[in-house]
């Protein structure tokens, strides 16, 4: 019996492509991440060698670059803020570091919020005063290879950090150095000078009152100085101890020296009615009378040019009674000019000497909380962290070459994107020989990668 007739005849179905395959509705709904994944791992341990290697190459190469960074150092100084009572001098010295901006600077301030002596120490400190003062002090344009003073202050400004804490107002001041000892040092200097530019462009009432007495002071001191001179030059040629006193002693000299006088001339009459002129004891007596009248004379003065210059005058271990008046006059006016002179210094010494005091209390002082120590532990580099960056790096990079070769050897060679890539590196390998060398012994594995993670990908898409 023939059933041809009545059997349907089966047709051939047509072979379709990997990627055309039909996939049945209960495989659409399965998610394929899960399949992927153990692609991926399978790939990767199939592979587990050379990401081995390469990660231990990244490391040591990482633990190499870790080692021959430069080591840094940190040292940090934190400053108080001055008292209030001290502010405005603060601001007026702030203002005299900017260039005298005057009222503008003050509108300009209260503006922009910086009302706290914290900024306008951060202001002070990051000016260009500062740091040229350190970059001369420490030879930074040597210490940073650089030519030009701008430069100089650019890499001086990125090795330190200053910051204010607006809850409390303290500034930190951060310096970063290859030499433990060189930061802390620049530290305290930043300290220092701070200290010192505050206190030498203070504007206040008192240190106006101090500068000018200080001049003041240089003036009469000078003054004094000339009175004294003068004073002490006259007395020494004239021998002029004490007018007042002379006079009085020379007076009771003279009438001494008069009364004796009479004395002896009294005597000598006496003797003459007994004796002849040509007695021992008459000639004696009238001997003592010629020198007592010499010295009186002598004393006023007898025969002397009272307005003659004191030079030319006969030499005396005391002035004439004759030239008392005038030398007391020229004296008493030494005097009185020198005790004047006295008096107005002792006094405007009383007045600095306040006016400093006065001065300091105004000046706003640099209050150092923590000083600027040597620091005993490197701040960068964070060597464990770069090897272990390095190693991970080095081992996502020769992970993504497995994927991506496995993903090169599955594309079909007819892709227009795979051919110009063949062609380009084709070209790339003919001008450098030396890449067959370097890539001959690895076709095989990445042929045998391309062709594992196609079939495991066709197991997974395969109906079930």
């Amino acid at each position: 019996m023939n059933y041809s007739s009545s059997a349907p005849v089966r047709q051939p179905v047509p072979e379709l492509p990997e990627h055309d395959l039909p996939i049945a509705p209960e495989l659409q709904e399965t998610p394929q991440g899960s399949g992927d994944s153990v692609v991926y791992l399978r790939l990767l341990w199939e592979h587990r060698r050379l990401l081995a290697r390469v990660a231990l190459y990244g490391l040591l190469a990482s633990t190499l670059i870790a080692f021959l960074i430069p080591v840094r150092y940190d040292s940090t100084a934190r400053l108080m803020p001055p008292d209030s009572s001290q502010s405005g001098g603060l601001a007026m010295a702030a203002a005299a570091l900017s260039g005298g901006a005057g009222g503008l600077g003050g509108i300009a301030s209260e503006m922009l919020g910086m009302k706290s002596t914290s900024d306008i120490f951060v202001g002070i400190l990051s000016s260009r005063s500062v740091q040229d003062k350190l970059i001369q002090q420490f030879d930074l344009k040597k210490l940073y290879g650089d030519r030009r003073m701008e430069d100089a202050r650019k890499d001086l400004a990125e090795h330190t950090g200053i910051s204010v804490d607006r809850k409390s107002q303290i500034i930190t001041i951060t310096v970063v150095d290859h030499d433990p000892k060189r930061a802390a040092a620049i530290g305290q200097a930043y300290v220092e000078e701070l200290n010192r530019l505050v206190a030498e462009l203070s504007t206040s009432s008192a240190r106006r009152e101090r500068i000018f007495l200080e001049a003041r002071l240089q003036a009469v001191n000078k003054d004094l100085e000339s009175a004294e001179k003068e004073f002490s030059q006259f007395a020494s040629k004239n021998s002029a101890i004490d007018i007042k006193e002379q006079s009085r002693a020379m007076v009771e000299a003279a009438a001494t020296l008069q009364g004796q006088l009479i004395a002896s001339e009294s005597e000598l009459e006496g003797l003459r009615q007994v004796y002849t002129d040509n007695n021992v004891r008459v000639r004696s007596v009238r001997a003592r009378i010629d020198e007592l009248k010499h010295q009186l004379e002598k004393m006023g003065g007898k025969g002397e040019d009272a307005s003659a210059p004191s030079s030319q005058q006969q030499a005396a271990l005391y002035p004439s009674i004759r030239r008392l008046p005038l030398l007391g006059v020229t004296y008493a006016d030494l005097f009185r000019r020198t005790r004047v002179e006295e008096a107005v210094f002792e006094a405007l010494t009383k007045e600095y000497e306040l006016a400093k005091v006065q001065e300091v209390k105004e000046i706003p002082v640099v209050k150092v909380l923590d000083s600027p120590s040597i620091p005993d532990k490197r701040s960068f580099p964070p060597r464990l962290l770069i090897m272990l960056s390095g190693m991970a790096f080095a081992f996502a990079v020769a992970s993504s070459w497995v994927f991506g070769k496995a993903a090169w050897d599955q594309t079909d060679s007819s892709d227009p994107r795979k051919a110009f890539a063949q062609e380009v590196f084709t070209t790339v390998k003919a001008q450098l020989p030396k890449f067959a060398h370097n890539g001959a012994g690895k076709h095989s594995s990445t042929e045998e990668s391309g062709s594992l993670f196609r079939r495991s990908r066709n197991e997974d898409e395969a109906p079930k």
